[in-house]
């Protein structure tokens, strides 16, 4: 059965659309049949795998809300072992409508109950934000990986990361694990990384990966031309890190 995983963080700016699309992209690369779930209104990670918003008829708002099944939404992509069920501008809506069913932080786990058997690893891409989106993908999920920038502001969402958590494995997910932690827009030269580094160890003891992903022009200019950064740029740094963040994880499993 494919293990499915929530790339979450509440603050945005963290480099967790980015994160999902090569994080994926790597595993695909690596001969892990993966898909990616955009459940995002903004949709960032559906263009960001070079699919046309204006090209598709339903998308994740369709699943969730009018119950189309999962397997008539999703696009394989043109990267290797790489699908996505894409998202839409219509998703923006979707919490207002789903607050209204009774099964309403269910519905994304059930959506992709038919189709978790086809995947070694489904992605999901939550928005910035702990609203029923949110909920449902940390539901929907066996574990969860937080994207962390090396910066003081991250310190200041940790403890409330850690109540969320703790709140979805109360009431929804008691299964929800954290997978782990990832430190992006790294920059070895500054001494406040490593002071972040060490903070968030005392939060989350041994859940840190190893793998760091470094500030590059490269993988913010890939997602304009609608590639992972192993399809835009292969030999740059963020493409080597991605990789090994690959292994590393799955290593682990």
């Amino acid at each position: 059965m494919g293990k499915t995983i929530s790339i979450f963080n509440q603050k945005g700016g963290v480099g967790k659309t980015t994160t999902c699309v090569n994080f994926a992209a790597a595993l695909g690369l690596k001969g892990k049949k993966t898909l990616l779930v955009d459940i995002d209104p903004q949709g960032n990670t559906t263009s960001g795998v070079g699919i046309d918003k204006t090209e598709f008829e339903n998308s994740t708002y369709n699943m969730l809300i009018d119950e189309v099944p999962a397997k008539d939404i999703i696009i394989e992509t043109t990267f290797k072992n790489l699908s996505v069920l894409p998202a839409d501008m219509n998703l923006a809506g979707a919490e207002l409508e789903l607050a209204e069913n009774e099964n309403r932080f269910k519905a994304l786990k059930r959506a992709l109950a038919p189709v978790v058997m086809e995947y070694d690893f489904i992605i999901i891409d939550c928005p910035p934000s702990l609203g029923l989106l949110s909920l449902n993908a940390l539901t929907a999920s066996d574990t969860l990986i937080v994207p962390l920038q090396c910066e003081y502001y991250a310190l200041e969402g940790l403890s409330q990361l850690v109540g969320t958590v703790r709140t979805v494995k109360q009431h929804y997910n008691e299964h929800l694990e954290l997978e782990g932690v990832i430190y992006t827009m790294y920059d070895s030269r500054l001494k406040l990384n490593q002071q972040v580094i060490d903070e968030v160890d005392k939060f989350f003891p041994g859940k840190a990966y190893k793998t760091n992903i470094p500030r590059s022009v490269k993988l913010a200019e890939a997602p304009s031309f609608g590639k992972p950064i192993f399809y835009y740029e292969k030999y740059s740094k963020p493409a080597f890190a991605y990789k090994k963040l690959a292994d590393e994880f799955l290593k682990k499993q």
